[in-house]
């Protein structure tokens, strides 16, 4: 992926610059933008987890917004499918829209199973020196299975859904997330009070009384 704007660089595109600057944005809207990544396997958490940070930083006034993996593939990604390629492909987009939406000042919260130790390494290199904050959801396949609200595991280990990750393709844990949250022992009110408290520890809220 990486090839791919040594290419763009190579084609006389420049970024076009503004009047408005992040800066500006942050200051006016009175914190920090930044991504929130939440990785881990499929009904292991993510997506309860992120929209719970959401309502809670929404209704302080927070510009905020939540990109889940089965929305963004309503549309922007309705091209792609689960094969490794289509995966990191999905990534790249999901990492280009992130970075615009963080400039426009928001808090941008990603629920992907991102399964994959390279594509999250790359999402890193294009958030380096960024506010960026990396968290797995932590979860055993065994109780995602015995969750699945979609019923999706089922599908998978009846061969109707090809790729799946967790059955049919592995999910590799990240080696250095900056927190972990065991959904297991974990209730979802804890899980959300924890992402808050790091983002206060980072100053992103430094004016946002939580």
């Amino acid at each position: 992926m990486d090839s791919l704007y040594n290419k763009i660089k190579g084609n006389n595109i420049v970024w076009q610059k503004g009047f408005v600057t992040r800066a500006d944005r942050n200051t006016f809207y009175g914190h920090q933008s930044g991504l929130v990544w939440f990785t881990g396997l499929p009904s292991s958490g993510k997506s309860t987890i992120a929209h719970g940070v959401e309502k809670v930083l929404f209704d302080k006034g927070v510009k905020c917004y939540v990109l889940d993996g089965d929305n963004v593939r309503y549309g922007l990604n309705a091209d792609l499918g689960f094969s490794e390629e289509d995966r990191r492909e999905n990534i790249r987009r999901i990492v280009e829209l992130s970075k615009l939406m963080v400039d426009a000042g928001l808090i941008v919260l990603t629920a992907f199973v991102s399964p994959f130790k390279k594509d999250r390494e790359y999402i890193k290199r294009r958030f380096k020196n960024d506010n960026f904050i990396e968290i797995y959801v932590k979860c055993s396949v065994e109780e995602c299975i015995a969750r699945d609200p979609k019923g999706n595991y089922q599908k998978a280990m009846r061969g109707i859904i090809k790729n799946y990750t967790g059955i049919s393709s592995p999910y590799e844990e990240p080696e250095n997330p900056d927190i972990i949250l065991n959904t297991e022992k974990l209730s979802v009110k804890s899980t959300i009070k924890q992402v808050l408290k790091l983002l206060k520890q980072r100053g992103w809220l430094e004016n946002i009384s939580l």
